[in-house]
């Protein structure tokens, strides 16, 4: 029997919502039948954890007495983007330090915002009849910023390779560690809880989805950068390789730094791991189907 999201909405409104994890209904399904689960359970929530290089903050400042335009910009000697408006800037998660290199990077700098500790703001600029301002260094915490949202252009990869070195040296990758002649490998993957192995079609995940990142409210605001829609299939559904992505934004005044952290990979650079929750409602048996998918089914 089909659901609509309408039902399931009430059902959550009013406390009667019977609502599992993406481990919890695979045993719910093997004990009870795809049938009798589906016309049960009314969501099942999904999440992942993980490293993302594409990640990075909106941040805006608010006007200094008298006003820059900023074009120059650095928070804890994190070099800023300085192309937007006068005093709104993108930092992102992998820009190194000038002095601590990958060590402390954007990463660090917004995680310190959201733990609430002053970063230290330089801005330049050449000056304008409007925003004459040359200069401005001054502390700031997120409480001082008018606006603060973490935002991912690419964030949930629906599957993605492993990694493999088949060359005789040791190499420094993104993807950690790999040792010479094939010595180890390496993966990034929640697996079975990952919310878009759980909906491979993206049927209840869009544009408007809310979520939890990095313990906020969140949305996804767009598909994510690098999304290929031609890719292999199993008969599951599950892509053989990098498929879907998701664009994500969240509030960083809501957020906790229990679910996000910096990351440093050695004699590579710096990155940033994000806690990512989609709640997925079960419309009907198709899509519990897919919410059963199990580590063993994923390749």
């Amino acid at each position: 029997m089909a659901k609509t999201y309408k039902e399931i909405n009430e059902k959550i409104a009013s406390g009667k919502a019977v609502v599992v994890d993406a481990d919890e209904i695979i045993d719910i399904v093997k004990d009870e039948g795809l049938k009798k689960a589906a016309e049960r359970i009314d969501v099942v929530t999904t999440a992942t954890f993980g490293p993302m290089c594409s990640s990075g903050a909106f941040l805006n400042f608010g006007h200094s007495s008298p006003p820059i335009r900023m074009g120059e910009i650095y928070l804890n000697d994190v070099e800023c983007y300085g192309g937007l408006a006068a005093v709104d800037t993108y930092i992102g998660a992998t820009q190194p330090s000038r002095n601590k290199g990958i060590e402390y990077g954007g990463a660090h700098v917004i995680c310190d915002l959201i733990d609430g500790e002053s970063v230290y703001l330089e801005a330049y600029s050449q000056g304008t009849d409007c925003y004459p301002r040359k200069e401005i260094k001054t502390y700031v915490r997120l409480a001082d910023l008018n606006e603060a949202y973490l935002y991912n252009p690419r964030n949930c990869y629906q599957n993605y390779g492993a990694a493999v070195n088949t060359s005789a040296k040791r190499l420094y990758t993104y993807m950690d560690i790999l040792q010479p002649n094939m010595g180890n490998v390496t993966y990034s993957t929640a697996g079975q809880l990952s919310p878009l192995l759980n909906d491979p079609y993206l049927r209840t995940i869009g544009m408007g989805t809310k979520i939890f990142f990095a313990g906020a409210q969140g949305y996804v605001s767009w598909y994510g950068t690098q999304f290929n829609t031609a890719a292999k299939r199993s008969a599951n559904g599950v892509p053989e390789g990098g498929a879907a992505t998701l664009s994500l934004v969240g509030n960083m005044r809501e957020m906790s730094t229990e679910f996000i952290k910096p990351a440093v990979y050695e004699k590579y650079g710096t990155s940033m791991f994000e806690g990512a929750g989609i709640p997925i409602p079960v419309l009907d048996e198709e899509m519990l189907k897919c919410l059963t998918v199990e580590d063993k089914d994923i390749y």
